[in-house]
């Protein structure tokens, strides 16, 4: 049983209050507002200009022929019609700035795990919704793949607010039919799905090992960015006794003694695990991976990324 897809049930002993899980649903309707309002926030003030820059659109298209003058390219100067003005013209390109975005979020059982004030699927969906608004911004189109171990919900890439709006309502209310992963599924449908070159987002805890080799075939056609979403407590078992530890994902049950060195141990090496096999897989595969714990400062993170990007 992997240690990272879990919930924790009290029996002999409980967490800190600062440890207590907080899982309390971002609701509809005026959770989305709130999303909107932060989500907009952080894309106008903090994101404005690295978005555009750390993602470059699918080439030059023509825009206009002008009179040469000193400086210019001469390789793309038009003789033909240069030669029938009398005059020297060149021709003026523009980057064809249009591109597809997908979301593909991972709602399997295991991301509803919390122990501080946020649980992951929370931090996802803030972080989908702030690159939802970066690629509105940008008058980029913008899709969503919701899976779990099927994909539960496609939305294909649209522009605009309202579509964003629409995104965001499904990522919150969506109720999802399984709880597994695989992302594999996914990746399958999107590879299926889009013709052209897109930017994809993966937003996940990758607590699976099942998409290594179709995430190298989506490397090698689009730009693929995966982040990580992980609650500190996957890293560091707490000390508060013996507790019930249940897989939320199969519903199976196992007791650990938290004040066990060796149990402690075990849990440090399965999150160690999955951080390097996450790390392996999308290194093999030519794509970016970013790895963000929940109530840490993901606008930071994704700021450093796209200033990156664009050095």
């Amino acid at each position: 049983m992997s240690f990272f897809k879990q919930l924790f049930t009290k029996k002999e002993s409980s967490l800190p209050a600062e440890e207590s899980s907080n899982l309390t649903p971002l609701g509809d309707g005026g959770g989305v507002r709130l999303l909107e309002i932060k989500s907009r926030k952080l894309t106008n003030q903090l994101f404005t200009g690295e978005y555009h820059t750390a993602f470059k659109g699918a080439g030059m298209v023509f825009k206009e022929i002008k009179q040469y003058s000193a400086g210019d390219d001469i390789r793309f100067i038009d003789w033909n019609v240069s030669a029938r003005l009398g005059s020297t013209y060149s021709k003026v390109f523009e980057e064809e700035r249009e591109l597809s975005v997908f979301i593909i979020v991972d709602a399997s059982a295991s991301t509803l795990f919390g122990t501080g004030n946020q649980s992951k699927k929370e931090m996802i969906t803030e972080i989908a919704a702030v690159l939802s608004f970066s690629a509105a911004n940008n008058n980029d189109k913008i899709g969503l793949i919701l899976c779990t171990d099927t994909v539960e919900k496609y939305i294909p890439p649209k522009k605009g607010k309202a579509h964003v709006l629409f995104m965001m309502r499904t990522l919150i209310s969506h109720q999802p039919t399984a709880r597994h992963t695989d992302l594999s599924k996914a990746l399958h449908y999107l590879n299926n799905n889009s013709r052209h070159k897109s930017i994809v987002f993966i937003l996940s805890d990758f607590a699976t090992n099942d998409y290594d080799r179709i995430l190298r075939t989506s490397a090698k056609k689009h730009d693929v960015i995966g982040i990580r979403v992980y609650d500190k407590t996957e890293t560091t078992l707490p000390k508060v006794g013996l507790m019930q530890v249940v897989d939320a994902e199969t519903g199976d049950t196992i007791w650990i003694d938290t004040n066990d060195n060796n149990a402690r141990a075990e849990w440090q090496r399965q999150h160690d695990k999955i951080t390097v096999t996450t790390q392996e897989h999308f290194k093999k595969a030519g794509a970016d991976l970013l790895q963000i714990a929940t109530g840490e400062d993901y606008v930071k993170v994704l700021q450093k990324f796209f200033i990156g990007r664009n050095r």
